[in-house]
């Protein structure tokens, strides 16, 4: 069998210069693209994550789900309600619902358990909500 030769790497000119005319052409798509605010919790897909039991979050306080960068509150008992666990102003997982307030660890920012509104910053805008709904005992939390 013969193989097919190898093609030369492209020179760092060439890739410079490809760089170049995509940023002339349309420099926010390469941007975009690099963005922190990609869609890595999944809302792109907007299909439900099963996070587990709603019996593992307290009333009147939460639980963070790290992995799945949720976090779940219930503010009274049987309400609950979802957010994005990434911290909005660096980015931060939130690490633990302690007196009725998000808390992330970065930077001390706090956000409401009901809404998820900055209570103190430098987050300059609240936590993206989700949805959530109970089914069979368990929460299952939909990016919006």
């Amino acid at each position: 069998m013969s193989e097919a030769p190898e093609s030369p790497a492209p020179s760092r000119r060439t890739l410079l210069c490809g760089a170049a005319a995509v940023l002339a052409a349309g420099g926010t798509v390469a941007v975009t693209g690099c963005s922190s605010s990609s869609s890595d919790s999944g809302s792109a897909a907007k299909t439900p994550v099963d996070v587990g039991p709603a019996s593992a979050v307290p009333v009147g306080g939460g639980t963070v789900y790290r992995e799945k960068k949720i976090v779940v509150t219930q503010p009274t008992e049987g309400r609950y309600k979802a957010f994005s666990a990434k911290c909005t102003h660096a980015g931060c997982i939130v690490d633990q619902v302690k007196n009725q307030k998000i808390q992330c660890p970065c930077h001390s920012s706090l956000f409401g358990i009901t809404d998820g509104a900055v209570l103190d910053g430098p987050a300059p805008t609240p936590l993206p909500e989700y949805t959530v709904e109970v089914e069979g005992g368990n929460l299952k939390v939909t990016p919006r």
